[in-house]
């Protein structure tokens, strides 16, 4: 997760995919042979166009789909260069905490959203 003045990255899906224009922590699947932090890194670059130091593990977090199994874990992120492009995604905001409930998330980001908050606290 990327915070900036107290504020989180969230993207919104694009119409035409899986879950589309919910909102969601940046970030994408783990290839074979590579770290979470590296597919992290990659991802953000490949979605957005930035470059992102990965921190420490914040949260994760294990969601049961009907169709298929999730293990989502989010990092803490320092944005190191770039600009934000919208290359894989629909959209972005920079959000507060307290502002996180007004946009609607996939259910495994429910369940990592209740986790992060509760920590903020």
């Amino acid at each position: 997760m990327l915070e900036l003045d107290g504020r989180y990255l969230i993207t919104q899906r694009r119409p035409e995919g899986r879950l589309p224009l919910l909102w969601e922590f940046p970030g994408g699947r783990v290839e074979e042979g590579e770290t979470d932090e590296a597919a992290l890194a990659r991802e953000l670059s490949e979605e957005m166009g930035i470059e992102v130091e990965v921190g420490e593990r914040a949260v994760a977090v294990h969601h049961a789909y009907q169709e298929y199994d999730i293990d989502f874990h989010v990092y803490k992120c320092a944005m190191r260069g770039g600009e934000i492009r919208h290359h894989r995604v629909h959209d972005h905001r920079w959000v507060k905490p307290n502002e996180l409930d007004q946009y609607q998330f996939p259910a495994a980001d429910e369940k990592t959203l209740a986790l992060l908050l509760d920590l903020a606290h």
